[in-house]
């Protein structure tokens, strides 16, 4: 279990379903969930696949994104909660080239 801490307090971060394997990019279905259990939002990750090594694996990826998102938490969040109550789908995050994040 991966956990990060921010303002709000300890979230866990969590795959929610398998990686996902398209031909340049690895997509990753990420929980982040507050350690007690008040919130929860989902976010996809879309990696390009030569930022992540082979094969890749969840959790190595989530590991990855840790200190990225306990950085960056408070505008993820926001984003996230917005795409999900008014848009009615999951934000995305794109990692490639040109924007590599944390890899």
């Amino acid at each position: 279990m991966v956990e990060i801490v921010t303002g709000r307090g300890i979230y866990r971060l969590s795959a929610v379903a398998p990686l996902e394997s398209a031909d340049s990019k690895i997509v990753l279905t990420l929980a982040v969930e507050r350690a007690d259990g008040i919130e929860r939002f989902v976010t996809r990750w879309l990696i390009a696949r030569d930022l992540v090594e082979e094969p890749p694996e969840a959790q190595a990826i989530i590991e990855g994104l840790k200190v990225w998102l306990e950085r960056d938490f408070e505008t993820t969040r926001e984003a996230a909660l917005k795409a999900i109550r008014s848009e009615r789908r999951l934000h995305e995050i794109r990692f490639d080239q040109a924007n590599r994040g944390p890899f």
